[in-house]
């Protein structure tokens, strides 16, 4: 009776409260949603531990590393799934956090085991970084299984999945991301609606592209600094004041100089994105010579067996003396 009350209210009440009361039913009916998680590794986890302490039913949890997903459901009280299938029985949304497009298309199978099975009603948050593609696909399988779908671009990292400040950009129906919206800014400060789908995706692919360069080109300065005798605490110092400066510079500028790779976002990931936003230059005729050139530095970390270090490992192929030829 009091959500119908404060609906009609919504509806019908003068402009003035109009706003407030419309948060505020949108904040209720959010915590009537339960949520399923698929996919809890560093940035899944955290995200489910996040809304847990928001209040947010957070019913069930899926990954294929089976002692992941046991020790997270043990910690905030979900239930482990065993298929995905019944991901989507104990839950009325599902955020999915996988790898890559080949892990996506997987969960959502047309056949066998799938998050689409008995999907009616149901909305899917994909968070994943994966080929713009694949979110259209995506969208169109939920809305032929009577579901829907909204794909959550996150240009963060773990640190800020557990503290509900990640960078969302959204991409997908204006009324998916509506109903997903009271439950994305317990994730972050402000979700961002780009588009339709694929469209986020597309913003996710040149964000990590431009960062992915940037962090090739601070791994170079430093090195060559380091190779021509500098202090790298004084040159980073003055990149910090000058045109030099960045991101890039203020995250993995020292775990550069002093070889601290503890991932928070990963080499493979890095040649993955770039490999992303590649595809989309050349389907558009651009040729984007620093792009390809930052990409073979992470497919090369990959391919030498460096590819679960930190992005800023790449240092280690610029640093003289770090890298055998």
């Amino acid at each position: 009776m009091f959500l119908l009350a404060l609906l009609v209210f919504v509806e019908v009440g003068e402009e003035k409260h109009d706003k407030p009361c419309r948060a505020a039913y949108k904040a209720l009916m959010s915590r009537n949603e339960t949520i399923a998680f698929v996919g809890v590794g560093r940035m899944g986890s955290n995200m489910a531990r996040r809304l847990k302490d928001k209040g947010h039913s957070v019913t069930a949890v899926y990954d294929n590393h089976a002692t992941l997903a046991a020790d997270l459901a043990a910690e905030i009280g979900a239930e482990v799934c065993k298929t995905l299938a019944q991901v989507t029985e104990l839950a009325s949304v599902i955020i999915t956090v996988v790898t890559d497009d080949k892990a996506m298309r997987a969960i959502f199978t047309e056949r066998g085991d799938s998050l689409l099975v008995g999907a009616a009603g149901k909305l899917f948050v994909n968070c994943a970084t994966v080929s713009p593609e694949i979110h259209c696909d995506v969208e169109a399988l939920a809305h032929a299984a009577g579901a829907d779908s909204l794909e959550a671009c996150m240009a963060s990292s773990i640190t800020q999945a557990r503290e509900g400040t990640l960078y969302l950009m959204t991409g997908g129906s204006l009324e998916a991301f509506q109903r997903a919206e009271p439950i994305l800014k317990d994730l972050s400060h402000s979700p961002r609606h780009i588009g339709a789908a694929g469209k986020a995706a597309q913003v996710k692919a040149l964000v990590n592209m431009v960062m992915n360069i940037n962090t090739a080109g601070l791994a170079e300065g430093l090195g060559l600094g380091a190779a021509l005798g500098l202090d790298l605490t004084l040159l980073r110092e003055v990149f910090s004041q000058t045109g030099a400066d960045s991101r890039v510079l203020k995250t993995d500028g020292e775990d550069m100089q002093n070889r601290d790779h503890s991932c928070f976002f990963s080499c493979a990931h890095a040649a993955k994105d770039s490999r992303i936003a590649l595809t989309l230059a050349h389907e558009n005729g651009l040729n984007l010579p620093l792009a390809e050139a930052a990409t073979k530095q992470f497919d090369r970390m990959v391919s030498e067996g460096f590819g679960d270090l930190d992005k800023s490992g790449i240092a280690e192929l610029t640093f003289p003396g770090r890298h055998e030829k």
